[in-house]
């Protein structure tokens, strides 16, 4: 199989892997006892926290774990917007799922919920974001990076805004995280989720980045552990994990980077020149450097992937986290997608494991594959294929 769903999960790194065995196995203490092996956990829960906040230039009191991507969200919103009853929540139209649901009960309960529109590129106008936020603002929550068409947000305007107006600024880094240079401190940003297995870590765990002084009420009550924020016995092994995770990321960014941008403008370049009516979506530089995502017009994106899959390719058509729900993409609606360029479109998402070679022979096969479905497309008369 060749592997380009990486923006749904990534393959575990064999060190990481390593690093989690022994608490698996060995020292299997709870981190809340006070003999020997409690203190082993306790020790090393410490590093992963350490190893975590290093790689946002975080300080680890400032880091909360949390169970992945989704708590994170939930507990910046919920833990947030609790202080601030019946205010205002701004997000944007083309959040993950994690951020619509929350907001969603939120409206529900007396909290009143603006969505940023995007424009034809998935990019917010900080314009907007200006002309709507207000005293009554609590929380602004802007991805910082689409999890499907792979538009990096401008993350420090936007907590620039927030700053002079006095409002709290959570980001959604779940999909940059690991990927691109990110320092809390420089962007400004008062909350910040990561999630483990975007970056090579166990799935199941994550974090939220808390500034110094941001007051935040647990949604998950019990013992008293994460700082009294987030209640129940911790997840050791795959807190070790994450954190090693986090420091192979840290270690090999720069390197990492410069060979996914490589192989991203190998397959965008063959891709455009190789299948006709094929468009690139997102915003063409400000994105994520593992991301791509096409529409090949007259192809129905769930009969492509599953072809794919015959021929040994591991695509998506967006979220894998809402593919169960078999509705339409939001955020290509959002973009003004028309419902035959959604229903065309394709993610492509590269990682560190791939190479030149499967760039090449992906894009074999997709044209390939491209060619099969069109010629039975109801729409082949209309594009000429």
């Amino acid at each position: 199989m060749i592997y380009l769903d990486n923006a749904a999960s990534t393959q575990i790194h064999e060190d990481v892997l390593n690093s989690m065995l022994p608490f698996l196995k060995e020292q299997y203490g709870n981190p809340s006892s006070i003999h020997r092996y409690g203190r082993l956990t306790r020790k090393a829960i410490h590093k992963a926290r350490k190893q975590i906040a290093s790689l946002i230039n975080a300080d680890p009191a400032e880091i909360l774990i949390t169970s992945g991507g989704t708590e994170s969200n939930n507990t910046a919103l919920v833990g947030i917007s609790s202080q601030f009853p019946s205010s205002q929540i701004i997000t944007s139209s083309i959040e993950h799922d994690a951020i619509l649901e929350p907001c969603k009960k939120l409206n529900s309960n007396g909290f009143h919920v603006d969505y940023l529109p995007v424009d034809n590129f998935g990019m917010v106008d900080t314009s907007d974001l200006q002309n709507i936020i207000s005293e009554k603002t609590s929380l602004v929550s802007v991805m910082f990076g689409n999890n499907e068409v792979g538009t990096i947000q401008p993350i420090a305007k936007i907590a620039k805004i927030c700053d002079e107006n006095k409002v709290l600024f959570h980001t959604d880094a779940v999909q940059a995280v690991g990927k691109l240079p990110i320092d809390v401190k420089e962007l400004g940003v008062d909350l910040l989720s990561i999630s483990s297995h975007k970056l090579h870590g166990p799935k199941g765990i994550g974090a939220l980045y808390i500034k110094d002084g941001v007051k935040i009420d647990p949604i998950i009550l019990g013992g008293g552990q994460e700082f009294r924020l987030r209640s129940g016995t911790e997840n050791v092994a795959s807190i070790v994990g994450f954190g090693q995770a986090c420091e192979i990321a840290e270690n090999n960014l720069s390197e990492n980077i410069l060979f996914i941008k490589k192989l991203q403008t190998l397959l965008i370049k063959k891709v455009l020149e190789e299948i006709p009516e094929t468009t690139f979506n997102g915003h063409s530089e400000s994105r994520l450097y593992n991301n791509t995502h096409f529409t090949f017009l007259g192809v129905n994106g769930e009969d492509l992937i599953i072809k794919l899959d015959e021929y040994g390719i591991a695509a998506s058509t967006g979220s894998a986290c809402s593919v169960n729900t078999q509705k339409a993409s939001h955020v290509l609606e959002s973009m003004g997608f028309s419902l035959e360029q959604i229903t065309g479109s394709l993610r492509l998402t590269i990682g560190i494991f791939n190479t030149e070679n499967e760039i090449n022979e992906t894009v074999d096969i997709l044209k390939k594959t491209v060619e099969e479905l069109r010629a039975v497309s109801p729409f082949k008369e209309k594009y000429s294929f």
